[in-house]
């Protein structure tokens, strides 16, 4: 609690407590906490003092006397109250609490991810499709339907010396200008290279090129 003193020459200091205004301060010094005792001493004063204390306080407005020393005595603890405040010692600011630590030493609210550690799991990469798998899905045949007249002619094309114009007509039933038609269109289409050459002393022959 705020103690304040009042000298002869009626100076007024205030101390953050009372064992600092008892080391402070001479035995001929008044001392007091609140306004009642304050009102207490005042009551023992002359009117002279009263108003002298008074109108020697900053701020306060000058007055020649006061109806009662506890008039005075209110008057003089209003004007005084800052002093109280400026004698409180300064609260320091509060520590930050520590963050609990989980058992085992972990830092509470565990679940966030370690330091230089993904928070998701790398999704593995797919494997590469298997050779084998991509040569076949390159070789076959596209648009070409199991069983059809395509299918027939590819059948013939891929022995090893491939077949002949002829051949072919007699085997599908075609003219020479629609075995030519198709060996350009649809068996492009479907994605083969076929070669045509004509063996010396031979007739016009297709086969797959490999």
């Amino acid at each position: 609690m705020t103690t304040f003193t009042i000298d002869t020459d009626n100076n007024i200091s205030a101390f953050a407590t009372q064992a600092e205004a008892a080391a402070a301060i001479a035995t001929s010094h008044e001392r007091f906490t609140t306004q009642k005792e304050l009102a207490q001493l005042a009551g023992a004063w002359p009117a002279e003092r009263l108003v002298a204390v008074h109108n020697s306080l900053p701020g306060a407005k000058p007055v020649k006397k006061f109806k009662t020393a506890a008039a005075g005595a209110s008057k003089i603890w209003e004007s005084i109250q800052g002093l109280g405040e400026a004698a409180q010692p300064v609260a320091e600011p509060a520590q930050p609490k520590a963050h609990k630590k989980a058992k085992g030493g972990a830092p509470a609210g565990q679940g966030a991810p370690a330091k230089g550690q993904a928070s998701k799991k790398a999704t593995p990469a797919k494997k590469a499709p298997n050779a084998k798998r991509a040569l076949a899905r390159a070789e076959k045949p596209k648009g070409i339907r199991g069983g059809s007249k395509a299918a027939q002619v590819v059948a013939l094309l891929q022995r090893k010396h491939g077949a002949t114009l002829t051949e072919i007509m007699e085997k599908m039933g075609w003219h020479k200008d629609t075995v030519r038609g198709f060996m350009a269109g649809a068996m492009k289409k479907a994605g083969y290279a076929v070669e045509s050459f004509k063996p010396e002393g031979g007739e016009r022959s297709y086969r797959l090129n490999s």
